[in-house]
C-alpha cells in the first residue's frame, strides 16, 4: 500500500525527543513492500535521504521548523494547516491507502485529511505534548488556556474519527480511553532504542571522579528544582562528583546551569553540546549513573522516557523520579531506583547508587541490557506498530 507519513520534525537526521522513531517505522514499512511518502520540514541532503530510505520526500519550506527554532510554539500551531495542504496536493494525483501521523501536531493534519480524502488514519502519539506545559511558568502557560489545549489534544482521535491510535505508554493510552475512544483501537507500543547503536559497554570507568550523566533535548520539564536540589545535596557530601549534560546548550539548559551554580557554587557541572544520536552511547559509556530528574506533570507521567532505555542498554544504573508510565513498566527492574518528586530524595538515591556502583560495578548490568534489547529495540516496536497499521487499513476496507 501507499502510505502518507506525516511529521512536524525533519525526518533525518534525528534531532532528539521522539524523532528517532520515525526512521525505524519507515524502514519497517519499506521492508514490507509499502511505498512511503514522507511529509516533513526541510531536511539536509534530500537526494541522499530519498535514496538511502527509498522514500518520496515532500518538504515544508515556508519557514524553518525544529525544536530549537525561534517562535517554535506559534509555528507548531500553524504547521498542520500547511501540512494538510501539502498532502492534498499530492493526493490529487496519487491516492494513499493510509495516513500515518507522528505526534499530536501532525495528528491535526491527519485528522482533517481523513474527512477530505476518505482514507484511514493512524495517529502515533509519542507524548502528551501540551501536558508538559504544566511545569512552565503561569505567565507563559496560563492554567485556563492550558486546560483547553490539553482537552483538545486528547480529543483528537474522537474529534477526527481516527481509525487507530498508537500510544507511547499505557498511561497515555488510558488518557485516550478516558475520553471515550475505543480501547480496541489503541495500542501502547512504548519507546525503543537502536540496539546496534547502544551496545553494552565492555567495562565500567574506574579512573577519575564519578560521572552522573543526563542527555536529551533538556527542556524545562527535564531540569528544574529537583535537579538543582539533588546536585547541591550530592555536592555537599561528595564534591568530586561530576554532573555532565549531553545536548544542545539551549537557553533552558543555560538558565539551569546558572541557577545551579548560584545555589551551589562548588557543583562540578559539564556540558558537551549537541551529540548526534549515533554517538550518544559513546558518551553514556563514560559515566557511572544516568539520571531522569523530571518534574511532576501529566505530560511526564505519560512519557516513556528514552533516556532510561538507553542508559540500561549500555549498562548504566538509573535514578528517576517516579513517573507513572516508566515506574509501572520497570517496576521489577533492579537497575532503576524511583524516587519522590523532591531534590533531597533524588540526591540520596544518587549517593546510594554511586556507592553500590563502586563496590559492585557490573552486577545486573548485562541482564538489564538484554531485557531492553529484547523488548524495547526499534525492530520489535516497529513491527508491532506496522502490524497494527496494516490491520487498521484492512478493517477500514471491510
Amino acid at each position: 500500500m501507499r502510505i502518507a507519513f506525516l511529521t512536524h520534525e525533519p525526518f533525518f537526521p534525528p534531532s532528539g525527543g521522539g524523532s528517532a522513531e520515525a526512521i525505524y517505522l519507515v524502514q519497517e514499512m519499506i521492508a514490507r513492500g509499502h511505498e512511503v511518502d514522507i511529509f516533513c520540514p526541510k531536511v539536509e541532503d534530500r537526494a541522499r535521504i530519498k535514496t538511502q530510505f527509498r522514500v518520496e520526500l515532500h518538504e515544508f519550506t515556508a519557514w524553518k521548523m525544529g525544536r530549537y527554532t525561534s517562535l517554535r510554539n506559534f509555528k507548531y500551531l500553524a504547521y498542520p494547516f500547511f501540512l494538510e495542504r501539502m498532502v492534498r496536493r499530492v493526493a490529487a494525483t496519487q491516492s494513499f491507502d493510509l495516513i500515518f501521523s507522528q505526534h499530536a501536531i501532525a495528528a491535526v493534519a491527519a485528522g482533517r485529511l481523513r474527512a477530505k480524502l476518505s482514507r484511514p488514519v493512524v495517529m502515533n502519539f509519542l507524548d502528551f505534548l501540551t501536558a508538559f506545559m504544566e511545569t512552565w511558568p503561569v505567565y507563559v502557560a496560563p492554567p485556563p488556556l492550558l486546560a483547553v489545549l490539553k482537552r483538545f489534544e486528547l480529543s483528537l482521535p474522537i474529534r477526527y474519527k481516527a481509525d487507530g491510535v498508537l500510544a507511547v505508554s499505557d498511561t497515555l493510552a488510558q488518557h485516550f480511553i478516558g475520553t471515550g475512544y475505543s480501547r480496541n483501537q489503541v495500542l501502547p507500543i512504548y519507546y525503543g532504542h537502536d540496539a546496534d547503536l547502544f551496545p553494552l559497554r565492555s567495562d565500567v570507568p574506574r579512573v577519575g571522579p564519578p560521572i552522573v550523566i543526563m542527555h536529551g533535548s533538556l527542556d524545562q520539564h527535564h531540569l528544574q528544582s529537583i535537579a538543582v536540589e539533588a546536585i547541591a545535596y550530592v555536592t555537599q557530601l561528595r564534591p568530586e562528583v561530576v554532573f555532565r549534560f549531553i545536548g544542545r546548550i539551549t537557553p533552558t539548559l543555560q538558565n539551569f546551569l546558572t541557577r545551579t551554580k548560584k545555589h551551589c557554587p562548588s557543583a562540578h557541572l559539564e556540558t558537551t553540546g549537541f551529540v548526534p544520536y549515533d554517538q550518544v552511547a559513546i558518551e553514556l559509556s563514560k559515566a557511572h549513573l544516568g539520571i531522569v530528574p523530571y518534574e511532576e506533570s501529566t505530560g511526564t507521567h505519560c512519557a516513556f522516557v528514552a533516556k532510561i532505555v538507553e542508559y540500561l542498554a549500555v549498562g548504566l544504573p538509573v535514578v528517576s523520579t517516579r513517573l507513572c508510565s516508566v515506574s509501572h513498566y520497570f517496576s521489577k527492574e533492579p537497575r532503576i531506583e524511583f524516587t519522590n518528586f523532591n531534590g533531597a530524595d533524588f540526591g540520596r538515591a544518587i549517593m546510594g547508587s554511586l556507592t553500590r556502583n563502586e563496590t559492585n560495578c557490573n552486577q545486573g548490568a548485562a541482564e538489564a541490557s538484554e531485557r531492553v534489547r529484547t523488548r524495547l529495540n526499534w525492530r520489535s516496536i516497529s513491527q508491532r506498530a506496522v502490524d497494527f497499521a496494516e490491520r487498521t487499513v484492512t478493517q477500514f476496507q471491510r
